[in-house]
């Protein structure tokens, strides 16, 4: 692989401003791979500390901070017109944006069947992590098009979490998000720009994570596991592959590519689903 993949490209990564996320690491790798980024989150204190951590290293140019809630289609489109006129282009789109009633000051973090978690935690998280990947996308996917190229990029969850009981509102929120980076694809077969996932595999070291001082982060999946993923699926070299899932854990650069692809990667969603025929009435 060249040294800067990425050079002259330009990404948006939405929630990466936490100091501690997947966000912060997806964007110290593309930047480290050659991209500019612009970085979203609605955290302005954390947005800029990390925005100028990354600065030290790729330089004064090479990150656009902009304040973004991803739930709202206004600041959506406003965010991808920010990007292109701040940064000359864009071509890749990280759908990384994510709570959970906790991290929003909804909730507790403790075991809340769904009957009790309230109408609010529910529609925000919901408006985070689903409706939140539907609007940049849709505000993204015009530019992509019109350019014949682009990469959109999402992170889900893993599928357990998905189903896990009281794990309401945030994996079936994760579910609506997989589901939709499934037609993405389909819908964009052929034209130059793909929808993939990509998922650490299991709980991670982020502020998702409750802060409980007797919890060892240590055992965590650590951030740093996005980072070779990312870049690979940002770049030329990804355009054969769409409507893909990938956990960043079991992506080994020591294998070849091809090894490297059937060892992380599946088909995205749920395509064993496709196999149950429903017998005639």
């Amino acid at each position: 692989m060249q040294e800067k993949p990425l050079a002259g490209k330009v990404a948006i990564i939405t929630g990466a401003g936490s100091p501690i996320g997947l966000g912060r690491a997806m964007t110290e790798a593309l930047v480290g791979a050659g991209a500019r980024v612009a970085m979203l989150d609605i955290n302005e204190e954390w947005l800029e500390s990390t925005a100028n951590d990354i600065r030290e290293v790729g330089g004064d140019d090479c990150v656009l901070p902009i304040i973004c809630d991803v739930s709202s289609p206004d600041d959506a489109k406003a965010s991808v017109q920010k990007t292109i006129d701040g940064l000359g282009g864009l071509d890749i789109l990280v759908n990384n944006a994510g709570t959970n009633p906790r991290a929003a000051g909804l909730g507790s973090g403790g075991q809340v069947p769904f009957w009790e978690t309230s109408a609010e935690a529910w529609s925000r998280v919901v408006s985070i992590n689903f409706s939140g990947p539907f609007f940049m996308s849709q505000a993204v996917v015009g530019h992509l098009l019109a350019q014949k190229w682009g990469r959109i990029i999402s992170v889900t969850t893993s599928f357990d979490t998905m189903h896990r009981e009281y794990g309401s509102p945030y994996g079936p929120s994760k579910a609506g998000h997989e589901a939709l980076v499934s037609t993405m694809a389909k819908e964009l077969e052929g034209t130059g720009v793909t929808a993939n996932i990509l998922v650490p595999g299991g709980a991670s070291n982020t502020n998702l994570i409750d802060p409980r001082p007797d919890l060892d982060r240590d055992i965590l999946i650590q951030t740093d596991v996005m980072k070779a993923p990312v870049v690979w699926l940002a770049s030329e070299a990804s355009s054969e592959t769409n409507g893909r899932r990938f956990i960043g854990q079991f992506w080994d650069e020591s294998l070849p590519i091809e090894e490297r692809l059937e060892r992380a990667g599946a088909p995205a969603a749920w395509p064993e689903k496709a196999r149950q025929v429903i017998p005639p009435r």
